[in-house]
């Protein structure tokens, strides 16, 4: 019989989807230290501003900002630490070959907890221009416009 998969969102870059055109996203899992998941858990976590790298074929996550868990003591590390995202090679080469090309990079979209393990979105983004922005925007009008005419209480 197969468990119910619990997911619970802790974290979401809701400004990575206005900047960014996301192409593909991966699931990875990350490699924390000390008191660092419990900090996650209390949703103490910011990935606004934040990134992947590649480096010797491991992928790095950089500016993600995890608050200090206030009942650790030694085992609290520098919040804003490079933390490694678990992939296999295959998800590596794949996103190598993303990123060699003009404009691509990796932003995390969420962090979420999933049967107990913390994992990261991380998506395969290109970043869009002012005009494209200002369609979307555009868009997203015209569609509230829309659903609020179409809606019970202006019949």
């Amino acid at each position: 019989m197969m468990k119910k998969q619990e997911i619970r969102k802790v974290a979401t870059n809701r400004k990575a989807r206005h900047e960014y055109f996301i192409e593909e996203t991966f699931e990875t899992g990350i490699v924390l230290k000390g008191t660092e998941v419990k900090s996650i858990r209390q949703g103490k976590v910011n990935i606004k501003d934040s990134y992947a790298t590649i480096k010797n074929g491991e992928v790095f996550i950089n500016g993600m900002h995890i608050s200090p868990y206030e009942q650790g003591n030694i085992y609290n590390v520098d919040p804003l630490r490079q933390r490694k995202l678990l992939l296999n090679k295959r998800e590596i080469r794949k996103l190598n070959s993303y990123i060699m090309q003009k404009g691509y990079t990796l932003i995390p979209l969420s962090i979420y907890i999933k049967n107990g393990l913390v994992k990261v979105e991380l998506a395969v983004a290109k970043g869009k221009k002012i005009y494209d922005k200002r369609e979307d925007i555009a868009k997203r009008d015209a569609e509230r416009r829309m659903r609020q005419h179409l809606s019970p209480k202006y019949e």
